[in-house]
């Protein structure tokens, strides 16, 4: 392929509708909620497999040649580096792209409207709770859902893992035995 049969002009709409894509879809998940960045439920992971075929002729078009997908995919890449280091150098613009954390517990209560507006059921909550090693809220000072869909948990006391250990005893050093 010589520079005079390259088409210019395809490769630059390939690499704009691919960046319009890039920044409808970060919307769109945006507006799903952090629930479903945390872990791929089925459904989820369905979701992800149709997007990405949906939008595979809007990036590329009727052209389906290597070099269009290669471009499509340079694209994305290359806005992905855009968005990220644009998220780290301006946190206010981070946090309306990532997201900001949500207080879910407070001292041992669940907040119900926080659960309700972040679509995230008090079976998932407990089963969160659960994974930290705290058997229910009572022992939870704060749970907070990260940005990323993760939750995490503040005890009120130490970890029961903490609970359970014997201190550690230090040898003397005129005792050298076992």
């Amino acid at each position: 392929m010589t520079l005079a049969t390259l088409d210019l002009a395809g490769l630059a709409a390939t690499a704009g509708r691919s960046a319009l894509v890039y920044v409808a879809i970060v919307v769109a998940l945006r507006f799903a909620g952090k629930r479903h960045m945390a872990q791929l439920s089925v459904v989820d992971f369905v979701l992800v497999l149709l997007v990405a075929n949906a939008v595979q002729n809007a990036m590329v078009g009727a052209d389906m040649s290597l070099l269009r997908g290669l471009t499509a995919a340079f694209v994305l890449v290359l806005v992905n580096v855009a968005a990220t280091r644009l998220v780290l150098s301006r946190p206010r613009l981070g946090g309306l792209i990532e997201g900001e954390p949500t207080l879910l517990v407070r001292d041992g209560r669940a907040l119900a409207g926080h659960l309700t507006r972040e679509g995230v059921r008090e079976a998932e909550l407990l089963a969160a709770v659960r994974e930290h090693g705290y058997a229910d809220l009572t022992e939870v000072r704060q749970a907070v859902l990260e940005a990323d869909g993760s939750i995490s948990v503040v005890p009120f006391g130490p970890h029961p893992e903490e609970r359970r250990l014997p201190p550690i005893r230090r040898r003397s050093a005129r005792h050298r035995g076992p």
